[in-house]
């Protein structure tokens, strides 16, 4: 499981990834010192669990979580436990008061790894049952503003994040829409399209060239990432 701590303070950022670094399923991907810096860094990149502080300046825990349309699994980490009910309504793994002691932590991590295989499982079934539809359904639902687009698979050129929205380039226009690659990643059917770069997804079909740090389509030229190179060219052979 990949994680991100976020914590105004730098002890306690200590003190997580120490007792992270414990547990053999637990892989750190970064850590905070304030909500705005996570919050960049979710939009390019995708984590399974969060370590949560409540009481942070500017935007705190509960505020941050608040404004992630997919948010990780969450465990707060706080001094204050007057916050638990309102983290609870959070879906919260757990609640846990600092300071933190190594038994606590190892319950709450082994509490949301349990979470995190029920998660895949069900991903993995529904990812299934969308391979067996490919051939049937060639078309998705694209939400922009208050609209439902009926948007042809066939049409889609690449799709671009922008922010916290996502760009359709289609052959004939373009639609905006609020959501995340790493969402619709798993939605797309697989061998039809693949993801090159952490702001690009792109239709194989359309592809015209290719070499390795770059794909053409129609006029554009798209990036392939060095974490996506190797996915991307084994996808393409």
């Amino acid at each position: 499981m990949k994680y991100i701590a976020i914590d105004d303070e730098p002890m306690a950022l200590d003190i997580i990834t120490d007792y992270a670094s414990k547990v053999s399923f637990l892989e750190k991907s970064g850590t905070f010192r304030d909500a705005i810096s996570a919050l960049n860094y979710l939009q390019q990149n995708h984590v399974d669990l969060m370590f949560l502080d409540i009481n942070m300046p500017d935007l705190n825990g509960i505020q941050m979580l608040k404004t992630l349309q997919y948010p990780p699994l969450v465990i707060f980490t706080t001094a204050y436990s007057e916050y638990a009910i309102e983290g609870y309504q959070f879906h919260a793994i757990d609640y846990l008061l600092k300071p933190i002691e190594l038994n606590n932590f190892l319950i709450a991590v082994n509490h949301a790894f349990e979470q995190f295989q029920l998660k895949n499982n069900k991903k993995k079934t529904d990812n299934n049952k969308v391979k067996k539809n490919t051939q049937s359904e060639d078309f998705i639902w694209v939400k922009s503003g208050t609209e439902y687009f009926n948007v042809k698979l066939e049409d889609i050129l690449f799709i671009k994040s922008e922010g916290n929205y996502i760009e359709f380039h289609l052959v004939n226009k373009r639609i905006v829409a609020l959501d995340s690659l790493n969402n619709l990643i798993q939605t797309l059917p697989e061998g039809l399209f693949v993801r090159t770069h952490k702001s690009y997804i792109i239709s194989i079909k359309q592809i015209s060239s290719y070499e390795r740090h770059q794909v053409k389509i129609k006029n554009e030229n798209i990036p392939v990432g060095s974490l996506y190179r190797e996915s991307f060219l084994n996808t393409i052979k």
